[in-house]
């Protein structure tokens, strides 16, 4: 059995200009959203990435650069690891934290690195390190 189709005039034939200029630009705007959205996910994964790289050599100059207690004396330490530049200075804590007296086996002293990436980024880390009480 055949079945008529009905006659298909001019108007309802398909889309019209207009119509496929719109579908375009939504389909535009769609792909610029989502690249929009991938640069900055590529900007935010890279700069993490240096972060992370940052944080591996500031704790590889703690772990192999900061001199052992033995060794520890007040002043600057610098230099390079991995392309990235490292000082270290230590100091005296200040004197709330001064010993009573003279005498003291081991006195707390400030130990400051700042590590600097090729990049530009700079890492400050603190902390407190024991030292022989003769330096003084």
């Amino acid at each position: 059995m055949f079945r008529a189709t009905p006659p298909i005039d001019g108007r309802a034939a398909g889309f019209t200009i207009i119509e496929v200029l719109v579908a375009l630009a939504v389909v535009a705007v769609s792909i610029v959203a989502i690249g929009s959205v991938m640069s900055t996910n590529a900007r935010g994964v890279r700069a993490l990435e240096q972060h992370v790289t940052l944080m591996q050599t500031v704790r590889s100059v703690m772990a192999a650069d900061v001199p052992p207690r033995a060794e520890l004396g007040f002043g600057t330490l610098s230099g390079r690891t991995n392309g990235h530049q490292w000082k270290i200075d230590v100091s005296p804590m200040g004197e709330e934290w001064s010993a009573p007296s003279d005498d003291a086996a081991w006195i707390p002293a400030l130990v400051r690195i700042q590590v600097r990436s090729p990049s530009g980024a700079v890492m400050d880390v603190r902390t407190v390190r024991l030292m022989h009480g003769q330096q003084q």
